[in-house]
């Protein structure tokens, strides 16, 4: 056990104006198994590259150990297995990658395989299990479940939590509930650890936020009353002041020494509500830094002259001579939403893309509805590139609408000068969810949306959901979504 202190951390991208942390200071403990959250675009995968040594920082950060980061790039994947492992970390004995793919359900036999034949999720949880080959190292692990199904996603989490040492970046709030036992969480303002899993710090926070906005409330009407006490009591006392040179009504002269004391006791005391006044905005000053914005999206989705849009009987697919699914039977009707669920390589995609209309070789009954109007969201961001006010002209959407939609999903102002390829895989799903949002359409099909999205816009997102009630067909392997969400589920 030792530790990792991060001491007056501040870091900016060259050419940047705003740094991505300020002055920030926090320890870990090498045994802790931490998930790492924070909205998109705040730093973490950032953070994670100024412990690997990659950007030159000021501040200080000193450990013991050595740190090794997860996903490894893999130049040969025509390699078999073996020798891709081989070449991460050749100092290992064959009993042990064994007994990691033995805990990860993976066969023994795809290590005489190329590493390139494997799934997505195989290769993830083979290069988890290489990782874990390394001692005296504590590991960085950047989004693992973006190519896992949700029982891939059980097992990898299970196999997390029989490991420590670790920092987990993950947006899956039972992934995350299941295998860490602190949070790291990046602010808008500060960098904090606390202890527990993700639901407990989600719990704690919104406790934070609500005492946060009930206090700024209670002293926002402390200012205004102590501001209008303040200017009552100035007022008296100039009006006192300025009676010093007057006669009272019976003749007699002021006494001008009385009405002296009178009008300094009354200036005393509008100066003391003054600074009453000034500590109350002070403190409250100190306030809501760190309060999240998450304001309710809109989805105005056109309604369909039909009750049922979509209906697929026992429908087949192949690409050559593989099949991908078979004897597919559901229909989509106006209200559902409908979760596409079944592991990797069951079709699902496929299944989408027959009903957006691309040219799909299938069997089958297949009808969808005349005219029919779908938005869709890929799973796939690559395509995406020039400025967000272009993209949203070749996208034929309300420039305007777009950009509002962005920024209640936490993009700022200066994001949108950018140009679409330097933003974060987050940012990009967001860019989709935000075109898909705009766009004229009966029914959307979000083909795994949340890839990469914080924990704070999914929950928006399900609001949206639950509060318009639009159909909706999508395929996503974040359980507590599809639990929120889904009103019917297919199982392929």
């Amino acid at each position: 056990m030792s530790l990792i202190n991060v001491t007056n951390l501040t870091f900016a991208y060259d050419g940047s104006y705003d740094n991505i942390f300020e002055d920030v200071s926090f320890q870990m403990n090498t045994d802790w198994n931490l998930g790492l959250t924070g909205r998109n675009g705040r730093g973490k995968t950032t953070f994670l590259k100024l412990l690997l040594g990659k950007y030159e920082y000021s501040g200080d950060i000193s450990a013991s150990v050595s740190f090794e980061y997860f996903p490894f790039p893999v130049e040969h994947k025509e390699n078999n297995t073996l020798d891709v492992i081989d070449g991460i970390y050749p100092d290992y004995e064959y009993w042990q990658i064994v007994r990691e793919l033995t805990l990860l359900k993976v066969s023994e036999d795809v290590l005489y395989r190329p590493f390139e034949s494997m799934s997505n999720g195989e290769q993830t949880k083979v290069l988890l299990a290489t990782l874990f080959l390394k001692e005296n190292s504590f590991l960085l692990i950047d989004e693992p479940t973006n190519h896992l199904d949700i029982h891939a996603r059980k097992l990898v989490s299970d196999y997390l939590r029989t490991k420590s040492g670790y920092i987990l970046v993950s947006h899956d709030r039972a992934f995350l509930d299941n295998c860490v036992d602190h949070i790291l969480s990046i602010n808008k303002t500060n960098i904090e650890v606390q202890k527990g899993n993700f639901s407990e710090w989600w719990e704690n926070k919104k406790r934070q936020d609500h005492y946060e906005l009930a206090e700024n409330e209670k002293l926002r009407k402390d200012i205004n009353r102590l501001s209008d006490a303040a200017k009552r009591t100035n007022n008296w006392s100039h009006e006192v002041e300025k009676s010093k040179n007057g006669v009272r009504n019976s003749g007699s002269k002021v006494d001008k020494g009385y009405v002296g004391h009178k009008a300094a006791k009354m200036m005393k005391r509008s100066k003391s509500i003054e600074h009453r006044q000034h500590s109350a905005i002070e403190e409250s000053s100190k306030l809501l830094k760190n309060i999240e914005s998450s304001e309710s999206l809109k989805i105005a989705q056109l309604a369909y002259n039909k009750k049922q849009m979509v209906e697929l009987d026992k429908v087949s697919i192949r690409y050559g001579d593989h099949t991908v699914c078979s004897g597919v039977t559901f229909t989509i009707e106006q209200g559902d939403r409908i979760a596409l669920a079944g592991p990797n390589g069951s079709g699902k995609s496929s299944i989408l893309k027959l009903i957006r209309g691309e040219d799909i070789d299938f069997t089958g009954t297949f009808r969808k509805g005349s005219q029919l109007l779908i938005s869709y969201v890929s799973q796939d961001t690559s395509q995406l590139q020039g400025g967000l006010s272009d993209y949203a002209v070749a996208s034929g959407i309300d420039e305007s609408l777009f950009k509002a939609i962005l920024r209640k999903l936490d993009f700022s102002r200066t994001q949108f000068d950018k140009d679409l390829t330097s933003f974060s895989g987050g940012q990009k799903k967001k860019v989709l969810i935000a075109r898909s949002l705009c766009e004229k359409a009966h029914l959307h099909v979000w083909d795994e949306p949340l890839n990469f999205i914080d924990v704070i816009s999914r929950v928006q997102i399900e609001e949206l959901l639950l509060e318009h009630s639009p159909t909706i067909l999508f395929v996503e392997h974040d359980s507590e979504f599809c639990k929120n969400i889904a009103n019917k589920i297919v199982e392929l």
